[in-house]
């Protein structure tokens, strides 16, 4: 007894370092234990990935194929770290065969898409900007009808993920978010993601798959990093100084579109069975001697645009893919304007959510369904566009909807978790 009284009061005489060495030992414990639970789940994962590996093939079958398009410097150069250690021990204990090309610049990705050979999977280990790279890339080829049938697997590895997700569950645990897209990928459930194809006037056409944004709020966005130092009050600083620089920040936009269109039944997953011979000769027989009627082509109707002009903080054209499980009668893009007619104090209400959600709007916002849309902004706008959080100079533009173009892996718990969400 008398020595843990003596230990207490040696705590008590020299509190300062009994403080600073509990503070230590405290995140040593912290920062220990969240190694071992990611050594956890790397331990499971190469588990369940090594059952697809002892998976007997036929002996003309041949191993998959997969071509890993990697951006080490997402995530603050920590990419490459992350996937040799969590994606691709996974990926070799499943028995694929694996071709990983690392990116040097900015860019770079849409010139492998040109040179990329025929492959079983592609993979995207990066960010917003490394996808959208390589989709660009990939519907840019003479050959894409061919190409766009590869399926395509996304591993969350940037500071931005915005397609993640509609694809996976993720956490707040990043070793569990990889290695989630990674298995995800070798179970092979698919989901097909519209595209949005966007041309100017003069360069080549730019595809997104979430949305191009332009206005206030994303100009307010790209500049909050610059306020770092402020911590948790960065955002709403950021906010509120844009309006001491400038107020109103109404734009004026010219809109012009075109109604959605009927989304066709979606073809049977299998082939039906080939008929009888006898059936076959039968038919062959009726076509000789009453060959069927041709009809006459038909003649296409010019298409319809109609024309609004909207003064607005910010618009966001947008896909579905937010849900890309969600059954909807046509297909169409989403046009959406928020009203221009905001309180300061509801501008940094409003964009504090956005930096969370960009997709969050107003009940008072504009939302118009088209299938294709034009832009023409007035003489002597400047400023810039985000396409999937990619900046661009903003400038007078066609997009134009590619429904259901892309096949990307998804995981099977996200899938049931939308369709929950949507009874």
């Amino acid at each position: 007894m008398a020595r843990v009284v003596k230990v207490f009061r040696t705590l008590r005489n020299n509190w300062k370092k009994s403080t600073f060495a509990v503070c230590v030992l405290s995140y040593g414990g912290h920062w220990l234990y969240g190694i071992h639970c990611d050594s956890v789940l790397r331990k499971e994962a190469c588990l369940a990935a090594r059952k697809f590996g002892r998976q007997q093939i036929a002996p003309q079958e041949r191993l998959r194929k997969a071509t890993v398009i990697l951006n080490p410097a997402a995530c603050s150069g920590k990419a490459n770290k992350l996937f040799e250690k969590n994606a691709a021990p996974i990926l070799h204990l499943a028995g694929v065969e694996i071709t990983i090309i690392k990116t040097d610049y900015e860019g770079q990705a849409k010139k492998l898409m040109e040179l990329m050979e025929q492959t079983d999977v592609l993979i995207v280990a990066g960010g917003d900007g490394t996808l959208q790279e390589v989709v660009t890339g990939l519907l840019r080829r003479p050959d894409q009808d061919t190409v766009c049938n590869t399926p395509i697997g996304f591993i969350p590895l940037g500071s931005r993920n915005s397609l993640s997700p509609s694809l996976h569950l993720l956490s707040d645990n990043k070793v569990k978010d990889i290695t989630s897209a990674t298995l995800s990928i070798l179970k092979g459930e698919t989901v097909p993601l519209d595209v949005l194809q966007i041309k100017g006037e003069k360069d080549q056409p730019v595809f997104a798959l979430t949305g191009l944004r332009w206005g206030a709020f994303r100009d307010v966005a790209a500049t909050i990093s610059k306020y770092w130092y402020l911590g948790p009050l960065k955002t709403n600083a950021a906010h509120w100084l844009s309006t001491l620089r400038e107020w109103p920040l109404v734009r004026e936009v010219s809109v012009s579109y075109l109604a959605p269109s009927l989304r066709p039944p979606d073809l049977p997953p299998q082939k039906p069975p080939r008929p009888n011979l006898l059936y076959r000769i039968m038919r062959r027989l009726k076509n000789h001697w009453y060959p069927p009627v041709e009809e006459p082509p038909k003649v296409e109707e010019p298409e319809q645009w109609k024309e609004e002009h909207l003064s607005t903080l910010e618009l966001f054209i947008q896909t579905h893919n937010k849900n890309p499980v969600e059954r909807r009668i046509n297909d169409s893009l989403m046009i959406c304007a928020e009203p221009d007619n905001f309180t300061v104090g509801e501008y940094i209400t409003v964009g504090s959510k956005k930096e969370e959600d960009p997709a969050v709007f107003t009940k008072d916002s504009t939302k118009l369904e088209a299938s294709a849309c034009q832009l023409q902004l007035p003489e002597g706008a400047a400023g810039f566009y985000s396409i999937d959080n990619e900046e661009y100079e903003a400038m007078p533009v066609e997009v134009r909807l590619l429904p259901r173009k892309l096949r990307f892996f998804i995981s099977a718990e996200r899938r049931e978790q939308l369709l929950s969400q949507m009874q």
